[in-house]
């Protein structure tokens, strides 16, 4: 492993309990941080700054290592590990929240060490905003991309803090509802709009089973789901994109527009492998070739030919009114 890796999460490592149309699972692993790193690590050197309590399993880390990522920010304090319990009996595309423990989470306070402070990609996860500015100000020298997550709460408790952060981020992943919620918009649209006047390079819409929107400064590109038969769990889809997406760009050293279109079919692609199965049991164990042929698939279901000689569509001719 590199002395300096090129991605750094700060975020959750959770043991998550969960209740799907297809059953209940529990005490499985999961966490923002936990589903980003994994996903991440098929592209890149990536690091994790989290907490977990005494009751964190040595097997569970033992697979993020052998998964290459770096986990000597993954700290072990007294207490028990962030636990989460979600129910997507009514809607797939969001949990309802049945029970939430902090536990060791509840004192989150990050600190990088030297190996950590001077990464090219940043990926600051879904937690409170002040933690995620007090991570960003302990970077050495200013990423290449910055990356954040936010959820309604902060944006309901923390609004100062998490508006000032996107103001020094350059891309933001946030739902449909949160956006609007965020902006007092009426549509995704005007939203993104309005979050892109604060600097932001480009705000990446998460849409669940519908995919994303990728609103940048130069352009916007849609990106579909993969057509999925059975969703198994969806927790952990949004991180796994973020993933996948950060990822790839730190892989090719890139972040300019056709990189960024392209990154956003590879986070698709590992949201679709992270919903296959409960936790990271999919996630976990993919191979190259799954990988690609997930790729090639996307490729070909968003794939049509432009009308050729600068025709038009044959459309009628209009009726007088």
């Amino acid at each position: 492993m590199p002395d300096t890796p090129k991605m750094l999460v700060v975020g959750s490592v959770a043991y998550d309990s969960v209740d799907t149309p297809t059953g209940k699972n529990d005490d499985q692993l999961g966490g923002s941080a936990t589903f980003f790193s994994v996903a991440s690590s098929y592209f890149t050197d990536v690091a994790v700054v989290a907490v977990v309590g005494e009751d964190f399993d040595p097997g569970d880390g033992q697979m993020l290592s052998n998964r290459g990522i770096d986990t000597s920010g993954l700290v072990r304090v007294e207490g028990k590990t962030f636990r989460w319990s979600g129910s997507y009996r009514e809607d797939l595309n969001s949990a309802i929240t049945l029970d939430t423990q902090l536990n060791v989470f509840a004192d989150f306070a990050p600190e990088l060490g030297d190996d950590h402070r001077d990464v090219p990609f940043l990926f600051l996860a879904n937690i409170d905003p002040n933690i995620q500015a007090s991570v960003l100000s302990q970077m050495s020298t200013r990423p290449k991309m910055v990356a954040c997550d936010t959820m309604n709460l902060w944006i309901d408790i923390a609004r100062p803090a998490l508006v000032s952060l996107i103001e020094n981020v350059d891309v933001l992943l946030i739902n449909e509802a949160e956006s609007l919620q965020l902006t007092g918009c009426d549509s995704v649209a005007l939203a993104a709009t309005d979050l892109l006047a604060k600097g932001l390079r480009a705000v990446v819409i998460k849409r669940g089973e519908y995919g994303a929107v990728v609103f940048h400064k130069n352009f916007t590109f849609a990106v579909p789901a993969y057509p999925m038969v059975t969703v198994t769990d969806p927790t952990g889809a949004g991180d796994s994109f973020a993933g996948g997406f950060l990822g790839y760009l730190s892989s090719i050293d890139d972040t300019g527009d056709d990189a960024i279109r392209r990154a956003s079919v590879v986070g698709s692609v590992m949201a679709s492998f992270a919903v296959e199965s409960y936790g990271l049991d999919r996630l976990r164990s993919l191979s190259t070739t799954d990988i690609n042929a997930r790729f090639d698939a996307f490729v070909q279901l968003t794939r049509f030919h432009p009308l050729g000689g600068g025709q038009g569509l044959p459309v009628q001719a209009q009726f007088n009114n």
